[in-house]
């Protein structure tokens, strides 16, 4: 990445961003106040996104639920068609992003190519629990949410966990559950995380529709076989939950172009379990934690994938030769090929895009860490380092080189460092997110962590009791 693309980049918004933006604080809003009680602020909030959506194939949908939503309606109906309303209008701010960013780079892209249903979907109970209580939750609006309202969402997140294709389903449902029972009574707070939440109810919404629910059953677009080069670990944690999803280059089996991808894989936990310990709940994975540990290309055979999505399988991969990943950034990043998000995935929040940027100064203001290249400034997002890795902010700012995915966050773009090449003690070293990923390499940390316990080998004995009872 050179100063010329960070200048292009941070030049300025994409047309009718703001207006997109202030549209969707609107419904958020009204969610946080609640649907059962619309007022004129709210109604007019409602109203605008109704008519932003006009000239769409979502129009009749939209115009009538809210209409009948501003007239006291809220049923399960109406709220979903609030919720695909809002996230369309969040998708197109979205790809205006996203469009910024292949100008920026000069970066290819290939279109989402949908899949025909390969079986027909039948309603699911468990998703109509879903729905019932994610309703439930608009109408009372978050400011009305206590515990009886939480409790609720017990009863749908167990139906939802028994059902294996629904696990993303229940892991969002839990966690958004788990963020409002420690915020009870949510009328207390002086300040509501209202675009996150609404983020994640109006996620939760679609994918509770018996649409989304066949997802699983789809036709496979594609099988992605080859060489896989791993160049950005990036890892999502909550309470309730850990995912790593691996950003990399798949060099095709049968030749062409190299093709940028990403295959996830994640684990339930407990709060208890951080730091190092993250990547233990991961070991039914031994050939991709090896390969981040040890930076090997991975050799893959036929692996599901739709868009830039793979689904990872362990028993059809194998270790390969070790790649130096920044090495592989500068020959073929480039060129790669990307595809397009998921149409559920298209939200500004969910760009994560692979660059390589070199020959940079870091400066620490006020504002945080900037990365200047050539007179270009570009902020740095070293708060979304992960504890379960060696990289820290001191590295960060004494590199000379970073492997980084572009976000788009509060308005402006950051880059996420997920590997650098830095000077320490004269001498220059390379430093991954995964380095970890097999166990803890620096002396220090192993000696901490060694002394805290294995809290997952712990907590695995002490349910292994519990079941043998």
């Amino acid at each position: 990445m050179r100063g010329t693309q960070i200048a292009a980049l941070t030049a300025g918004h994409p047309a009718g961003l703001t207006d997109a933006l202030n549209l969707v604080a609107g419904v958020d809003a009204a969610l946080t106040r609640g649907l059962a009680r619309v007022g004129e602020e709210d109604a007019t909030a409602l109203a605008g996104l109704a008519g932003a959506l006009a000239t769409t194939p979502l129009a009749n949908l939209v115009g009538e639920a809210v209409d009948k939503i501003i007239a006291g309606s809220g049923t399960q109906e109406y709220v979903a068609a609030l919720a695909g309303a809002r996230s369309a209008v969040l998708g197109a701010v979205h790809d205006a992003l996203l469009e910024q960013v292949d100008v920026a780079l000069g970066r290819s892209r290939a279109p989402w190519a949908p899949v025909p249903a390969a079986v027909p979907v039948e309603a699911s109970p468990a998703l109509a629990g879903v729905r019932a209580w994610l309703s439930e939750v608009a109408v009372t609006g978050w400011r009305g949410v206590d515990h009886e309202l939480v409790a609720g969402a017990g009863t749908a997140v167990e139906a939802v966990l028994a059902v294996p294709e629904l696990r993303r389903l229940a892991v969002l449902l839990d966690g958004l559950a788990a963020e409002l029972r420690a915020c009870v009574p949510v009328a207390m707070m002086s300040q509501v995380p209202q675009r996150r939440w609404a983020d994640l109810w109006a996620r939760g919404v679609l994918l509770a529709q018996d649409t989304a629910a066949g997802d699983a059953a789809l036709g496979v677009a594609e099988r992605a076989s080859g060489r896989l080069l791993p160049l950005a670990v990036d890892v999502h944690e909550h309470d309730t939950a850990v995912q790593i999803q691996v950003h990399a280059l798949l060099e095709p089996a049968g030749g062409g172009s190299p093709r940028l991808v990403r295959t996830a894989v994640g684990a339930a936990k407990v709060d208890s379990i951080v730091g190092p310990a993250l990547w233990r709940l991961l070991s039914a994975q031994p050939v991709l934690l090896a390969a981040l540990a040890q930076r090997c290309a991975v050799t893959v055979t036929d692996l599901p994938m739709r868009g830039a999505d793979v689904h990872w399988q362990d028993d059809r991969a194998r270790l390969d030769e070790p790649v130096d990943p920044f090495a592989a950034a500068r020959v073929l990043l480039p060129g790669a090929l990307a595809a397009a998000s998921h149409p559920v995935d298209r939200h500004p929040a969910a760009i994560a895009e692979p660059v390589l940027i070199e020959g940079y100064a870091v400066s620490d203001r006020e504002g945080g860490l900037t990365m200047e290249q050539d007179g270009h400034q570009l902020a740095v997002a070293v708060d979304r380092l992960p504890s379960c890795g060696p990289l820290t902010p001191e590295l960060v700012a004494a590199s000379s080189a970073c492997l980084g995915l572009l976000r788009w966050d509060a308005g402006r773009w950051l880059l996420q460092p997920v590997a650098v090449q830095a000077t320490v003690k004269r001498k220059v070293v390379a430093v991954y997110t995964g380095d970890w990923a097999c166990g803890v390499t620096d002396a220090k940390v192993a000696k901490a962590d060694a002394k805290a316990g294995d809290a997952v080998m712990v907590l695995r004995e002490r349910a292994g009791r519990l079941l043998r009872r």
